[in-house]
């Protein structure tokens, strides 16, 4: 049985509201965490092993740990553009409980020192945006956003700014670009943003899920927190569940559990009469899994030793009805648009992946050229700015050596069908 946290009141009607949201519970951890010393609200956070819900998966107490101490204006920038294909966790948080998110980001703010915070959040999300704007007018009117907060010797000003739908904002250094006015263009690293990030001030850029699961680590205790899930990754994981499913949604789930039971037990399995034919363990950009992969614990480690990611914690089904090739098409038909193309391997490598697919699905292609785009995709991994060439290169390339017969088949039957 998995522990509800997040997830716990979501469908409660008027949660949006804030005096629901205190009637449930609402900013009592803020009222806790005032009360403490701001090193002590990192010891918390740091205990709790919380990792990152956007995708790094990095230690959230560490990095909140890595702004330097001091008087000087320091940022927390909250990443909901949430552009991953797949990935809708964070919508519905926002949607239902953004009070649950405003509370995250007090808290997280005093304990990195923070004074002035955002809420970055895609175009798209036009709904969410205004629960949001009128969320925060709430919380400011209550007392929990502003000018020493609640009495104490905490103040912070949060602004919400609306993207314009890039999935390169996703990126935190082109976020940081985007939120300053500029086109988002990833940043050359080092400086990190911890040190020199937004308006070059020290910057905590953390993902919606990660600041809202800080009241209950607070309302809990790190330590206790921690006992959820399993070694090296502790904790509750919202899921995004798409695709080939009878049962597509959000489903909160200890870490550690077996893959299976998230695709089949909470999201239904694929229709009736079909099997399971490759996964996405963490959105679009993870490297996939096959149906002998159901049973790898779904955790980072166990994810990471099978050779793919947990990611940003979406699950995206394809069963045996649709050929590898549509899949791979598709993801990198996506990730060529929306490359910003500064770095020549991602610009480049986007095309030269999706030209290379154009041919195998024409019959033009030969095997060889199977042996040059998985080299593009190794070409790729490691050598941009920015993760995005790496999202399109390590599920392509994980397609062609788990399902290179197929690619091959199709390339033949093509051929075949050419030749008649």
């Amino acid at each position: 049985m998995s522990s509800l946290l997040l997830m716990r009141d979501i469908d409660e009607p008027g949660l949006a509201d804030i005096a629901v949201y205190e009637r449930r519970g609402g900013y009592k951890s803020l009222r806790k965490a005032l009360a403490m010393t701001s090193d002590a609200v990192l010891a918390e956070l740091d205990a709790s092993g919380l990792r990152g819900r956007g995708g790094a998966g990095f230690p959230a107490g560490r990095k909140a740990s890595f702004l330097p101490k001091g008087d000087m204006d320091k940022y927390l920038v909250c990443n909901a553009d949430e552009s991953e294909p797949g990935t809708f966790k964070d919508r519905e948080l926002m949607q239902k409980s953004p009070h649950m998110l405003i509370e995250g980001i007090v808290i997280a703010a005093h304990a990195a020192g923070v004074n002035h915070a955002f809420i970055y959040i895609r175009g798209e999300y036009e709904e969410q945006a205004k629960i949001l704007d009128l969320a925060i007018a709430q919380a400011r009117a209550n007392g929990y956003i502003g000018e020493r907060i609640l009495g104490s010797g905490v103040s912070l000003s949060l602004v919400l700014h609306r993207g314009a739908g890039a999935y390169i904002c996703g990126e935190e250094t082109g976020l940081l670009d985007s939120l300053e006015g500029k086109r988002g263009n990833p940043r050359l690293k080092p400086p990190f943003p911890a040190i020199e990030g937004l308006y070059g001030g020290p910057t905590l850029i953390n993902n919606v899920e990660t600041l809202a699961t800080m009241p209950h680590i607070i309302e809990m205790g790190g330590a206790k927190y921690a006992k959820l899930g399993v070694s090296g990754s502790s904790g509750t994981k919202v899921v995004s569940v798409s695709g080939h499913v009878t049962r597509p949604g959000n489903y909160e789930i200890d870490l550690g559990i077996p893959s299976r039971e998230i695709i089949y037990d909470l999201a239904g399995g694929p229709p009736a009469g079909r099997q399971v034919k490759l996964w996405f363990p963490g959105g679009s950009s993870a490297p996939v899994l096959t149906a002998e992969d159901l049973d790898v614990p779904y955790d980072f480690d166990s994810l990471a030793k099978a050779g793919s990611m947990l990611g940003s914690g979406a699950i995206i089904v394809v069963d045996d009805s649709t050929p590898v090739l549509d899949v791979a098409l598709k993801l990198a038909k996506f990730y060529r648009h929306e490359s910003c193309g500064k770095c020549t391997p991602c610009r480049e490598g986007t095309n030269w992946t999706v030209r290379m697919l154009e041919r195998i699905d024409g019959g033009e292609a030969t095997p060889m050229d199977l042996d040059i785009m998985a080299s593009v995709q190794d070409h790729i991994i490691g050598n941009c700015l920015c993760v995005l060439g790496d999202a399109m290169a390590m599920p392509i390339g994980s397609m062609i050596v788990k399902f290179r017969d197929e690619f091959e088949a199709h390339l033949q039957s093509r051929q075949l069908a050419g030749a008649i």
